[in-house]
């Protein structure tokens, strides 16, 4: 069975800062490279490469982008080769945009276990990095306008916290991060409690106190939650027409609500939307349908 390390200090204090949980991660990072092993060695690495050879290798971007992940990167790393036995240097920092040829990370290791240790790394750089340049086209195209970009719970199963780090990175928000934290009363809860209020009702009436957002398809369905007491209001596929009635109605009815629009939009439209007012822009593509970040590990020395 393959040995893996314990993440190092250094990589457990980047993880934390970046909100991160360590130990979620290491869990992560030996499923991905058990996944990879198959039970078995990566014969290819063990038949080719001597096992008391050490390499330099670097981490570069072959694209325009944003990186992000690079923490997590070092964790796979750290658990493959050892804290002892590797060094992981830091040639660029998460959220920094980069061009093709930037070397982003510099790595020193034992060389058989660095190639063990290379797809699963790229496979979570590269993917995190995606969302991160994803994210920040949409922040770009938002730039100049009250409206901000955020993600929803369309993520990747067990790369939720990793994909919504990769948003924070790219210059978007975070929605709610599970079903505990806040409430979103949708079309079926609605129909399931009764009625906008009733759905209302019935949330507020849980111990706690947590956000309630409600969302409509009408303004007058965004009159009636402004007026059962919702903290925010999700447009759901409103045009931009329609977005700026609703921000009028609830500038005159309601001026502390939150307004969210979601469904149906796209890159090219973003800051036409940004520019009717609505306070949040709601992307299920920033974690579902991101592009990877196309980045690759080359050996450089042998030491």
């Amino acid at each position: 069975m393959f040995q893996f390390h314990p993440l190092s200090s250094a990589t457990r204090e980047r993880l934390v800062a970046a909100g991160l949980d360590p130990d979620a991660v290491a869990g992560l990072v030996r499923m991905a490279v058990t996944e990879d092993l198959m039970g078995g060695v990566d014969v290819t690495s063990v038949a080719t490469v001597p096992s008391d050879q050490r390499s330099v290798g670097t981490f570069g971007s072959r694209g325009d982008g944003v990186i992000a992940g690079l923490p997590v990167a070092a964790a796979v790393i750290d658990a493959v080769c050892g804290d002892a036995a590797s060094e992981f240097e830091y040639l660029v920092a998460d959220g920094d945009r980069v061009a093709p040829g930037i070397e982003v990370a510099r790595v020193t290791a034992p060389t058989q276990l660095l190639l063990t240790a290379e797809r699963s790394a790229l496979n979570l750089l590269c993917h995190l990095s995606g969302v991160a340049t994803l994210t920040r086209r949409w922040a770009d195209a938002l730039e100049g306008t009250a409206a901000v970009v955020r993600d929803t719970r369309k993520t990747t199963p067990g790369l939720r916290a990793l994909e919504k780090y990769a948003v924070r990175m790219g210059g978007g928000q975070n929605h709610r991060m599970g079903l505990s934290d806040a409430a979103l009363v949708k079309d079926n809860h609605v129909l399931a409690a009764g009625g906008v209020r009733e759905a209302f009702d019935k949330v507020r009436a849980l111990e706690g106190a947590i956000p309630v957002e409600i969302e409509v398809d009408s303004l007058d369905g965004l009159a009636e939650a402004i007026e059962a007491g919702a903290d925010v209001v999700l447009l759901d596929n409103f045009d931009p027409d329609g977005m700026r009635a609703a921000v009028k109605l609830r500038d005159e009815t309601g001026p502390s609500v939150v307004l969210e629009a979601s469904g149906g939009l796209t890159l090219e439209t973003a800051r036409v939307v940004g520019e009717t007012g609505v306070d949040f822009i709601a992307v299920g593509e920033l974690t579902h349908s991101a592009k990877v970040l196309d980045l690759g590990l080359d050996l450089h020395a042998i030491v």
